[in-house]
């Protein structure tokens, strides 16, 4: 095995304590993993999102994300809809902008004002080469054979 970079065991000790971060804010708010997950992809797109999107962006297995939606769902919080034949939409009801607001808007909040309290060209540094790294990273994931 190849020796394994100093500066990719922070980046991976940084990831697992960010997503730690993100697990307590949800146990914090009475919410589980995909729960919160879930939400804030909501919220990110503005109450409603292709179900597909949701699936893409949280990388959470489709089953753990369709019995996340029905759990949502059941509370009436979110409700699903139909956009194409093969498409559906997920929309947060009333009640699930008022849990929305209460937690995960809470978060976004306070990424805002971290972001906000940096320097223009460090959130922009930031934010172009996490994209860079994504994105890199995506492209060498497609190289490996399954």
């Amino acid at each position: 095995m190849k020796k394994i970079s100093d500066e990719v065991k922070v980046n991976g000790r940084l990831i697992g304590e960010i997503d730690a971060l993100y697990h307590d804010a949800a146990l914090k708010f009475g919410l589980n993993d995909t729960e919160l997950k879930i939400l804030y992809t909501l919220c990110i797109f503005g109450d409603e999102s292709p179900l597909t999107e949701i699936r893409r962006l949280t990388a959470l297995a489709k089953q753990t994300i369709n019995s996340g939606i029905r759990k949502l769902e059941s509370q009436n919080l979110i409700e699903l809809s139909q956009s194409t034949p093969k498409t559906k939409n997920v929309r947060l009801t009333e009640a699930g902008k008022i849990l929305a607001n209460q937690t995960v808007t809470k978060l976004l909040e306070i990424e805002t004002e971290i972001f906000e309290s940096w320097k223009v060209n460090d959130v922009k540094k930031y934010l172009e080469l996490t994209e860079r790294f994504a994105n890199e990273l995506k492209l060498k994931m497609q190289e490996i054979e399954s």
